[in-house]
Formats: structure tokens, C-alpha cells, sequence
């Protein structure tokens, strides 16, 4: 099977999270001589396979075969690769069995490696992430096979194939807050307690406000109001309670200590609680490695382009790699029809994703 066939294939395979479509069992099959460790939990379905070339260190790939719904107007069956003009049309054709098809074909051709080489896949990367790729790192942790780097094949690209990897991402901090107040007759607003016209007389304080400067990596920390509501759809009753949720997609500048001195600063006065999740941790790949140079390399060799460290964008399953000291990069195709209906990358991109791959294996020292 040659790499487009393979890509098509992927496409074909409707893996909706927690599904795998099959794909986990096929990748066993497709990369004969390398040793395969199936890590299922509940519904979820993670897969590590691996082959030693020789003494030396661990490149590892990783990505997610399973995808979000489809939703309505298509232009095509997004469960059928379709090729026009250039691209191949599917759901997950960006997001992300582009890259998927690309590190499987170039593991495949490898011949020689100083080291060891493997892929480690999962079904629940666009779910909740909790019994996917965390618990492969753990049980590789306990076996002592933890890989010393890793590319995860996620679209990175920005205007044109090369121009961006991403060296770190944000992490994400929820939080929710309840005002309290005292419910009462619109009539008669000094007997009542308004939460409404409390956060109306802050929230210009606190909405895209920057929590910290940044720096060279990251962007501002921002507070983002995501949600408000209170009230019962009447107009003539005032609320006895209002509840708002904010993100902050947050840099190594700031933690939930400085998110929750920047609630205090405003709601002070009020009578108010507050509960900060952590969805993810930010991290940040030393950009001097040899996993960042040698990657830039390669895409500088296939496109003439020399790629931006970006950590712009949402999360992925390279903030769980990190946490286990693994350095990390994120590297695909362009990154503009992600989870959208018409997802599509062109068959130039996936190619040359596969050529990148294929120089970093073959040029790795």
C-alpha cells in the first residue's frame, strides 16, 4: 500500500471518538517486524508498536485516529476519501490521518534507525483524553520504555505547508463563579440584591483582560468570559443569583493563584464563590534540542522554508508527553478546515509530511 492509498484508507475507516474504526488492529498488520503492545481501557482503544533498530535513543510518533462528527452539508460522503482538484476531501483529513498516514508510511520504509522507533496511537484524543494516550505513558513509565522525543503529527501549518511547528502549548485554566444576591420585585430595587448589576459594574474591568505580558513563546494570559446567566425570563423579577464561566488559556506566567488574586480584585465586595479547573498545563521544548533542529532540518530540506516555534492554538495530546519529561513537537499539514464540514488537505502536503518524516529517521544523529 503506497501513502495516499493509506491516507484513503484512514478516511474510509468512520472512527468516531471512542472509535477506532478498526485502524489500531490494521496498523498491527500493516507494520510487520515491529512489536506491538495493545493498552484498550473501557471503550477506548490505544495502541504501541515499536521495533529496535540498535542502541540508541527513542523517536517516537504519536497521534489520535479518531475524529469528530461529521455534521451536515457536505459536499461529499465524509466517510469516503474523495479526491478534486488536488485535495482529499474527509473528516479527519486534517485532523488528523493526514498525519497519521505520513509517520505509519515512514516508519514502514525504515530501514536503519540509531535507536529505537515507534507509534503510539489512540481513540480518545477528541474525547474526554482520559483513558487515551496518559495511560499508555504510564504503563510505558512502568515498563521503562518511555521514548527520550516525540513528534505528534497534529496540523500545525499556518499560510503554507512548513511555516510552523508548535515547541509548547498553552494550558487552560475554567473557572466558575457564582454571585450571590437577594431575589426581589423589579418594582422595588432597594429591596433586592442585583448580581446582575454587580458583575455589570466590574466585567469592563475583567473581560479579555491580559493577566500577564507574555514573552517570546507565549501570548497573554487572557481572561475570557464564556458564559453568563441568571434570572427566570420574566422581567419583573430580579435574580437571586448570577453564575459566569471564564477560560484562561494560560502561559507559564500564570497559574490559578494569580487567576483567582484577579477575581478577588473585582468581586471583593460581593458575596461570590469560585472553582478553577486545570484542563491542561502549559510546556514549552527547549528549542536548542536536538529534536527541534533536526525537524527544522528536515522541513527546511522539503519546502525551502524555515518554520516559526509557535505555541498558538488549542490543546493536544502533547501536554500529557511533556508532563512525562519526553521533549515534544508538534508538526503537519495546514491547519484551516480542522472539525469543519468540507474538512480537506492537498495530496502535496501529505507527501511532503511524509518526506519531512522520513529525512528525520533517515538523517537522526
Amino acid at each position: 500500500m503506497e501513502l495516499i492509498e493509506l491516507f484513503k484508507y484512514l478516511i474510509n475507516s468512520k472512527s468516531e471518538t471512542p472509535n477506532d474504526g478498526g485502524i489500531l488492529n490494521f496498523m498491527e498488520d500493516y507494520l510487520e517486524g515491529f512489536s506491538a503492545i495493545r493498552i484498550d481501557v473501557e471503550d477506548v482503544k490505544n495502541l504501541f508498536i515499536y521495533k529496535k533498530f540498535g542502541e540508541g535513543e527513542h523517536l517516537c510518533f504519536a497521534g489520535h485516529v479518531d475524529v469528530v462528527p461529521a455534521g451536515d452539508g457536505w459536499d461529499s460522503d465524509p466517510y469516503i476519501a474523495t479526491q478534486k482538484d488536488g485535495y482529499i476531501y474527509g473528516r479527519g483529513a486534517q485532523d488528523m490521518k493526514s498525519g497519521v498516514a505520513a509517520f505509519t508510511q515512514a516508519l514502514k520504509e525504515a530501514t536503519a534507525f540509531r535507536g529505537t522507533l515507534s507509534l503510539l496511537l489512540t481513540s480518545d484524543e477528541e474525547g474526554d483524553a482520559i483513558n487515551g494516550t496518559v495511560k499508555v505513558l504510564e504503563y510505558l513509565k512502568e515498563k521503562e520504555m518511555l521514548p527520550d522525543v516525540c513528534v505528534v503529527a497534529e496540523p500545525t501549518c499556518e499560510e503554507n505547508f512548513g511555516d510552523a511547528i508548535k515547541v509548547g502549548r498553552r494550558g487552560s485554566i475554567n473557572g466558575y463563579i457564582t454571585i450571590k444576591g437577594k431575589q426581589g420585585h423589579a418594582a422595588y430595587p432597594e429591596k433586592a440584591i442585583n448580581p446582575i448589576h454587580q458583575i455589570a459594574q466590574v466585567l469592563g474591568e475583567m473581560a479579555g483582560v491580559d493577566l500577564d505580558n507574555g514573552d517570546e513563546y507565549f501570548a497573554p494570559s487572557k481572561f475570557v468570559v464564556t458564559d453568563i446567566r441568571a434570572g427566570m425570563q420574566v422581567t419583573n423579577v430580579t435574580p437571586n443569583e448570577l453564575k459566569m464561566m471564564f477560560n484562561v488559556r494560560n502561559n507559564t506566567k500564570t497559574t490559578q493563584k494569580e487567576v483567582r488574586a484577579f477575581v478577588e480584585k473585582y468581586l471583593k465586595d460581593f458575596d461570590y464563590e469560585l472553582r478553577l479547573t486545570q484542563g491542561s498545563y502549559p510546556f514549552k521544548t527547549n528549542t536548542d534540542t536536538k529534536l527541534v533542529k533536526n525537524i527544522d532540518a528536515a522541513i527546511e530540506k522539503v519546502t525551502n522554508r524555515v518554520p516559526k516555534h509557535s505555541t498558538a492554538g488549542g490543546t493536544s495530546d502533547a501536554r500529557f508527553i511533556a508532563a512525562f519529561g519526553i521533549d515534544v513537537i508538534e508538526f503537519g499539514v495546514k491547519n484551516d478546515t480542522i472539525h469543519s464540514v468540507n474538512e480537506r488537505t492537498t495530496l502535496k502536503e501529505v507527501q511532503e509530511l511524509h518526506q519531512v518524516f522520513k529525512i528525520l529517521i533517515e538523517e537522526w544523529r
